[in-house]
């Protein structure tokens, strides 16, 4: 592999991914994931056929930029005391059950950032920020039957993904 297959292949969609990195991460450094990214592309010994390589793009540059996010240490400057009930853990609440419920929350979200593009889409304002189907529809310009299509298909491949990781659904 050159770096003009990679100059030829992903450099095309480095803009795209920067826009979207910085609205989907904004704690985390674009430029650091994009560098990231081309490292591991470069990295790459055995390339089996790439279908899309802005989709296999996107895929590296998410993954690490959740990577990076993970790895980032965030403080608070408000004490504990001090935080709003609703950003605490109830009482009696387990530690292992806070960690789980996170652990599938990333699972779900890493679940959503592999559907393609328009299901990916619908399935963000419909499951993530609660917008109705009538409201998808008009954002997104399409029938609302459309969206509803789309967010079956969104559910199963999202099922499916989870269940191939284990993860009861």
């Amino acid at each position: 592999m050159s770096r003009n297959w990679i100059v030829e292949n992903f450099t095309p969609h480095e803009t795209e991914i920067r826009g979207y990195l910085q609205a989907r991460f904004p704690a985390v450094d674009a430029d650091d994931v994009v560098q990231e990214s081309y490292l591991k592309l470069l990295r790459l010994r055995a390339v089996q056929r790439i279908e899309s390589a802005r989709s296999y793009f996107f895929s590296v540059a998410c993954n690490t930029a959740l990577s990076l996010f993970r790895r980032q240490k965030i403080y608070s400057d408000v004490p504990v005391s001090e935080l709003p009930p609703a950003l605490l853990a109830a009482e009696g609440c387990d530690g292992s059950e806070v960690a789980c419920a996170h652990q599938r929350l990333e699972l779900v979200t890493s679940a959503i950032d592999r559907l393609p593009a328009r299901c990916r889409a619908v399935m963000v304002l419909s499951v993530l920020e609660g917008r109705s189907t009538a409201v998808i529809a008009q954002e997104l310009g399409m029938a609302e039957s459309t969206v509803r299509v789309q967010l079956v298909r969104g559910v199963h491949r999202c099922r499916d993904y989870m269940q191939e990781r284990g993860e009861k659904t």
